[in-house]
């Protein structure tokens, strides 16, 4: 390999290790902080050493290696650290050393930084943004844009987080029995909303973020790794394994929304589509896997023509009693309209109508005006995109109602 070669090899393999690396300084200073302090030390170090000795031959585990040492001597030799540190120090030589796993594999470190970097006494912002940091390797400047904030409220943000984490005495460790399943809740709702803010963004002028979708899948795909006994996992994995093969096909030439019914779907990419097939096959019957099951009937027909609605509506039907919320009666409305024509629907919007937690939320004016333009109510449907329109503060989702409700005011 050229030397030229190697810093964007290092930037590379630190990306795909950082979170490895924070996991395995974190167990053994006990300090977010500082852990990340030291893999970035590592990262010098690669930078420093690789263009002459070569890159090694596992280069995620040399760095891994590296870190460690320098945790374990900084404990030792920093005095500064000694009162923060004092009990760490006198346990150092009861830690074994990490068995350095290959590139494919994961170990209970990263476990135990997924779980403290969502942890519940953090609000769903500083989890999301901790988890980015941490586990994703983003900067802060990265997650600012994401989330469209300034980048000094994201550091501040993490910043909160970690002394939070510190004050809350909160343990780098795997919790089990109920306070793991309170904990586990908690890491796939972050990854999940991760996912969504990608797939579909709240605001700004794209209507996907790419770069989202793959780091909560990616997350999501470690978490099988780890907790391959946990069938929530595995259907959180199928539902965004399923809605991710969607994501190319989402939008046009220009960034424009392409509505599910008009998608390319030789642009579904297959693989994931097999990858949600089966991690179906361990999903239960969770929330998470009955929402993966609706999004399977999607990816499994090649038209949309041959939706299979009727068991879409019962899947949403089941979805309201394991977690009922206006947003799945929502999207239920919009199921039993396919199967029973839109009046069906527009009467399960009708209560929604005085829902508060929808009263900004867009889709719900968007799905009346479709229901109502496909009834031929074409004022009342435009009013509702018009409506859908103002309440949107993303431009492509803003683009395509105005245009519906241009189309309704012609028609």
């Amino acid at each position: 390999m050229a030397t030229t070669d190697v810093p964007e090899t290092v930037a590379t393999v630190f990306r795909i290790e950082s979170a490895r690396i924070i996991a395995t300084t974190a167990r053994i200073v006990r300090d977010l902080d500082i852990a990340e302090e030291i893999a970035q030390d590592a990262l010098v170090a690669a930078l420093e050493q690789w263009p002459e000795s070569g890159v090694p031959d596992k280069p995620g585990a040399w760095l891994v290696t590296t870190a460690r040492r320098r945790a374990i001597d900084l404990v030792r030799r920093k005095e500064t650290y000694a009162r923060k540190l004092a009990e760490v120090g006198r346990t150092l030589e009861d830690i074994a050393p990490p068995e350095i796993a290959e590139a494919d594999e994961i170990d209970d470190d990263l476990l135990r930084l997924i779980f403290t970097a969502c942890h519940p006494v953090l609000s769903q912002e500083a989890r999301i943004a901790l988890t980015l940091r941490l586990l994703g390797g983003l900067t802060t400047d990265e997650i600012a844009r994401a989330y469209l904030t300034s980048e000094s409220t994201v550091a501040q943000r993490i910043v909160r987080a970690k002394r939070k984490l510190a004050r809350s005495g909160v343990e780098f460790e795997v919790p089990y029995d109920e306070d793991r399943a309170a904990r586990l809740s908690s890491v796939l709702e972050v990854t999940y909303l991760i996912f969504n803010e990608g797939y579909s963004a709240t605001a700004g002028d794209d209507l996907v973020r790419p770069a989202l979708c793959e780091d909560a899948l990616r997350l999501a795909r470690i978490l099988q790794g780890l907790m391959p006994d946990e069938p929530d996992v595995h259907g959180l994995a199928a539902l965004l394994e399923f809605q991710a093969s969607r994501t190319a096909a989402r939008t046009g030439p220009d960034g424009e929304p392409v509505l599910l019914a008009d998608q390319d779907r030789t642009r579904w990419n297959q693989s994931f589509i097999r990858r949600g097939l089966a991690a179906m096959r361990l999903a239960g019957d969770g929330p998470y896997a009955v929402q993966a099951a609706i999004a399977g009937c999607h990816a499994a027909v090649p038209r949309y023509a041959d939706t299979d609605w009727e068991t879409i509506a019962r899947l949403y039907a089941r979805l309201a009693v394991l977690t009922p919320s206006p947003i799945v009666e929502l999207n239920r409305a919009v199921a039993v309209a396919e199967v029973n024509g839109p009046a069906a629907g527009l009467a399960i919007l009708e209560p929604l109508e005085s829902e508060p937690t929808l009263a900004s939320y867009h889709l719900l004016p968007s799905v009346r005006g479709d229901l109502l333009a496909r009834l031929g109510r074409d004022p009342e449907a435009r009013a509702e995109f018009e409506r859908a329109a103002s309440l949107t503060r993303n431009v492509r989702e803003q683009q395509l109602l105005l245009g519906r409700a241009a189309q309704s005011a012609v028609d």
